[in-house]
């Protein structure tokens, strides 16, 4: 009767004591924003048993170089849907590593786009359908990143100029390069993008200009030919009184 108690005992005090073990853990991977990298089943199926084993034993930056490797591999032979697949496991195994959320992104969004929209063995409707697919796995990548590193201003700002350069939405983009301006280590440029698309978004053109004057009145570092362009531009289009108007040489 006694050995049944003592291994009844035995299992009680490991379950407390992993309870507690996972709780810290867990605030752990809060902490380290790593609750989106969790090792579930849909994870081993990606990952293979050695693979998942693996990033169990604690290796997880090695598989993940490793499937980032491959991804590379994958590009080469345009096999899109492969290259997913391994970004999708680099990016879960190593969340808040900025360059692979980038890389897929640009991959997916770029890359497999244009390659879609030149693939002239399918239909035109067929074509541009998988492209904006293409396009919204790579708007998918970084927003996926910038929740794994909202501190991150380069996401920010390769979000913001996704935005700009192929879903053709400046306002979107204006408010993500404004973002990525106002976090640690942003380009000195990001600003001024910020104001330049703010000027495209309609019904903001009157908010764009007073600060594009604002940046104007910074001083000569400021007077770059884009400012320039569209300080003239909002004058004309908001019919700003001549007595009002900025002198642009």
């Amino acid at each position: 009767m006694k050995r049944p108690a003592l291994l009844l005992a035995a299992i009680v005090a490991f379950g407390w004591a992993r309870l507690h073990f996972e709780a810290a853990l867990a605030v752990e991977q809060r902490a380290a924003r790593l609750r989106g990298s969790q090792l579930d089943l849909s994870m081993r199926e990606k990952l293979g048993q050695m693979g998942f084993v693996a990033a169990l034993s604690g290796f997880r930056a090695i598989v993940a170089d490793g499937f980032w490797i491959h991804a590379g591999t994958a590009w080469e032979r345009t096999d899109w849907a492969r290259m997913k697949i391994d970004f999708d496991i680099a990016t879960s195994l190593q969340p808040r590593c900025i360059l692979f959320w980038e890389m897929a992104a640009w991959h997916m969004s770029h890359n497999a786009t244009v390659n879609a929209l030149d693939n002239k063995k399918q239909r035109e409707a067929v074509r541009i359908r998988n492209a904006r697919d293409f396009l919204q796995i790579g708007e998918e990548y970084l927003l996926g990143g910038i929740a794994n590193n909202p501190d991150s201003s380069k996401l920010h700002e390769a979000l913001a100029s996704l935005y700009r350069d192929k879903f053709n939405d400046h306002c979107r983009a204006s408010e993500f390069y404004a973002k990525a301006a106002a976090l640690p280590r942003a380009r000195q440029y990001v600003h001024r993008f910020a104001v330049y698309e703010l000027a495209q978004c309609p019904g903001h053109e009157r908010e764009a200009y007073e600060q594009i004057v604002a940046l104007y009145k910074k001083g000569e570092h400021e007077h770059l030919p884009t400012l320039l362009k569209w300080l003239g531009i909002l004058q004309e289009k908001l019919a700003v009184p001549p007595a009002e108007r900025v002198y642009i040489p």
